[in-house]
């Protein structure tokens, strides 16, 4: 039976029709897999083409003379000097250098921003932005007006050259195109995406994303193109090393101690969270990749030990279909963290043999 409280995206009846099996996520009613499977859908990405619907995402519109200002201020990440179309990945952090969330920010011109935020934590970022804005700034949650649909996959390129001009797709990596004709309405397509594949985010209005999916999926059915659930988004972003809030992060964690350093400008002026993570500079934890050598499949929340002491906790685990490997991420003592070194998980009582690596498991 259905949860009345759960909401769908305009593409619910479309995931029934195409056989999506249903779950909560978010709030939300989203599919986790397909009748091929999530290791078919995983499979499909890495060497064609899948589609997944985002539409669960949240969208805020930062406007006006102190809009940059503002985001400098919000995010850990620099946005002055960005050019129109451009995109940037941020943290955005609490005062205790923790992650509210971590986010997109595109400039569509000097005085307008879009921010893509995580579906599960959107009206928690809108408070936080609406609390925190100052100056001549408008802030609008628009999440309700926006579908979202990720094209993901060697061949996402080739099948959206079918259904766009060539001038309406971005040819930067983390860019986006505004206005772009498709499929009888106008759509930004953005060369982003949460599987470490090539391919596209396309947003579009609400009630578009049903004719603009089954264009896609006829498009692409001579390319191998699939429709693929939250299961396969997960392992591919896994794979690809790429963090999941909640999982990687949260609003304890910091952002050099998951390892994203590079999205924190200290020598830009103040923003929230810089002196916190100054004074929590170095680390005492930070995140390290886990392969499993023994038997078994390591999950998040599991203890990590050397020998007999517990180094760390498990964030995230699974078996990646590509790679063929049972992997994991954890959040390590900072002093105990070296590639190469034999570690042990207790996945309930038993202790699994597994060894430190990068936790970019997947380079395309």
């Amino acid at each position: 039976m259905a949860d009345e409280n759960l909401k769908r995206t305009s593409l619910y009846a479309t995931h029934i029709k195409y056989g999506g099996k249903m779950v909560p996520f978010a709030g939300w009613e989203m599919p986790v897999q397909y009748p091929a499977g999530v290791i078919a859908e995983h499979i499909a990405v890495r060497t064609a083409c899948g589609m997944f619907d985002v539409s669960h995402m949240g969208e805020i519109t930062v406007e006006g003379p102190d809009a940059e200002a503002n985001l400098n201020y919000l995010l850990t990440n620099d946005f002055t000097g960005m050019y129109d179309g451009q995109a940037r990945y941020s943290p955005m952090c609490n005062d205790e250098g923790g992650f509210v969330d971590d986010l997109i920010a595109y400039r569509k011109d000097e005085d307008e921003f879009l921010l893509v935020v995580n579906a599960s934590n959107k009206d928690k970022d809108f408070a936080w932005i609406k609390a925190h804005i100052f100056g001549d700034v408008k802030v609008e949650d628009i999440s309700p007006y926006v579908g979202q649909i990720a094209l993901q996959g060697p061949k996402a390129f080739e099948i959206l050259g079918k259904l766009v001009d060539k001038e309406g797709i971005p040819e930067e990596y983390y860019a986006a195109k505004f206005d772009i004709p498709m499929c009888g309405t106008n759509v930004m397509i953005s060369t982003t995406g949460y599987t470490g594949e090539e391919g596209v985010e396309i947003y579009m209005p609400w009630e578009e994303a049903p004719v603009i999916w089954e264009a896609l999926m006829e498009a692409g059915k001579d390319y191998g193109l699939i429709p693929c659930g939250l299961g396969a988004r997960d392992t591919l972003r896994l794979e690809a090393g790429m963090p999941l809030y909640g999982h990687e992060m949260d609003d304890t964690v910091t952002p050099r101690e998951a390892l994203l350093s590079m999205f924190v400008k200290m020598d830009k002026g103040d923003f929230i969270g810089k002196a916190a993570i100054e004074a929590k500079t170095p680390p005492t934890r930070k995140k390290v990749g886990l392969e499993v050598t023994g038997r078994g499949i390591i999950r998040e929340h599991m203890d990590v030990y050397k020998g007999d002491k517990k180094i760390g906790v498990t964030c995230s685990g699974t078996m990646c279909p590509y790679i063929k490997k049972a992997v994991a991420t954890a959040l390590v003592d900072a002093d105990e963290r070296e590639l190469g070194t034999e570690v042990e998980v207790d996945v309930r009582g038993r202790r699994v043999p597994a060894v430190m690596v990068s936790s970019v498991f997947y380079k395309r």
